[in-house]
């Protein structure tokens, strides 16, 4: 059986960068990521996206 991998990220960023980062991908009109994700799903439930 396979192990549990801790959730701990291995750096350190903040909610604020994480809106920042959307905003960018926004702007640019992103494409879906490999969850095949369109920008307009994720904004769909944005607050706990982010």
């Amino acid at each position: 059986m396979g192990q549990l991998k801790s959730q701990v990220k291995p750096f350190d960023i903040s909610k604020w960068e994480v809106k920042e980062a959307w905003e960018e991908v926004r702007a640019n009109k992103g494409a879906p990521g490999v969850d095949g994700q369109s920008i307009a799903d994720f904004e769909k439930d944005l607050q706990s996206n982010l």
